[in-house]
């Protein structure tokens, strides 16, 4: 009788085995790497378009809600000058505004300071802005000291980064001047006795990437329909 051979593997055959699935798994592994980086890549573009398409969007409801503040500057318990709350200089703007980074156009009325500071480490400057809650004219006038005269904008611990690593950012202020033929002119420092017809924010990259949203000028148009000379009531 005999005996019936035995099927089997030899070690040759399970070590071409275990070479080609490491083989294999290497390879599969290495893939889902490029992909996982591919899909990371793609998530931090769209995170940093939306990022500079909302700070824009932000900048044009926080200066187009503008509302016409006639504060008493350099007053204390007993007031002081009335004039238009409005700051406005090549590198801060300070106003009131019912459009806040917190609550939107739903919240109460902020005292808004968008201002330019240098960026980290040398690299180029920043766009920031600060809130404080509007407690009224009064209130407002212990940030000036005089009609046209503001006390100096400072970063704080809740200071809102807008807009980082920009090569330069500016403001410029529209103002139409008191004469028969009006003519809109664009300033770097307006020191009118009103609101300006208009802000224009301009900004520009530290370094330009044709792949990303790049920040650009923005120009919000303020709708104020007010004469600091009437008195109006608070409300």
């Amino acid at each position: 009788m005999r005996r019936g051979s035995r099927a089997g593997v030899t070690l040759i055959e399970l070590l071409v085995a275990v070479t080609l699935f490491a083989l294999l798994s290497v390879a599969m592994l290495y893939a889902f790497r490029i992909g996982l980086m591919a899909y990371s890549k793609t998530q931090s573009h769209l995170m940093d378009n939306r990022r500079v398409a909302g700070a824009q969007r932000i900048l044009l409801q926080e200066l187009q809600n503008l509302v016409p503040v006639v504060a008493e500057c350099g007053g204390g318990s007993e007031g002081g000058v009335k004039a238009p709350f409005f700051q406005g200089e090549p590198q801060a703007i300070r106003l009131v505004s019912t459009f806040s980074l917190q609550a939107a156009s739903r919240g109460m009325a902020q005292i808004l300071e968008i201002f330019v500071a240098p960026g980290d480490e040398g690299g180029g400057v920043r766009l920031l802005v600060n809130e404080i809650p509007y407690a009224g004219p009064r209130a407002a006038g212990q940030l000036c000291t005089g009609p046209g005269h503001y006390r100096p904008v400072a970063i704080a611990d809740k200071s809102f980064v807008l807009a980082d690593k920009l090569a330069y950012c500016k403001f410029t202020y529209q103002r139409v001047p008191l004469d028969l033929v009006p003519e809109r002119l664009w300033v770097p420092q307006f020191d009118a006795n009103t609101w300006p017809r208009a802000v224009r924010i301009e900004m520009a990259p530290l370094q330009a990437d044709p792949a990303r949203l790049q920040p650009i000028s923005v120009t919000a148009v303020i709708r104020v329909h007010r004469s600091p000379e009437i008195p109006y009531g608070d409300f």
